[in-house]
């Protein structure tokens, strides 16, 4: 049996029927049609699927849709604002932190999580806040230096504003 839920995702709404099992996952792929994020291990081991929840971090794939209900959502759809890329999407896009780009999407989310919560990371807490996003192509090199990178941008941006 469904149930209407009320979903906040990328700071719009949604009135969606789901059935009780269904994952976040789930309801962003196939319902919202948000397909940056993805579909890989289905048990929370890959990061392929990372969303904020909140501003945190979290497997989309071990969250059911109703348990978001009430909650802030961010996909990476989310991350660039009036047709400019956000300050970590355009790191690795410059900075050659992708290949393939099936991880791309978890990587941002896990990146921008951390850097709500440490503004300043070190290379070894980027790559501990990276260590769940697994990734066959890069190697993790390009993906640190580019997420240190930015938030030296997003530091220098905050400073011009305030």
């Amino acid at each position: 049996m469904k149930q209407i839920i009320l979903l906040n995702v990328n700071d719009e709404f949604y009135e969606v029927a789901v059935e009780p099992h269904r994952t976040l996952l789930e309801v962003l792929r196939d319902t919202l049609g948000l397909t940056g994020t993805k579909k890989a291990c289905d048990e929370g081991e890959c990061g392929a699927c990372t969303v904020l929840m909140d501003g945190k971090p979290v497997s989309s794939c071990l969250v059911l849709a109703v348990e978001a209900q009430g909650k802030r959502i961010t996909t990476v759809e989310g991350l660039a604002h009036n047709g400019e890329l956000h300050p970590l999407q355009q790191a690795f896009l410059e900075h050659g932190a992708f290949q393939c780009g099936f991880c791309t999407p978890g990587m941002l989310m896990a990146a921008v999580g951390m850097l709500n919560e440490n503004p300043e990371p070190t290379e070894a807490e980027v790559r501990r806040a990276i260590a769940g996003n697994l990734c066959r192509c890069t190697g993790y090199t390009r993906v640190a230096e580019a997420i240190l990178i930015a938030a030296e941008k997003i530091k220098q941006s905050q400073g011009r504003e305030k």
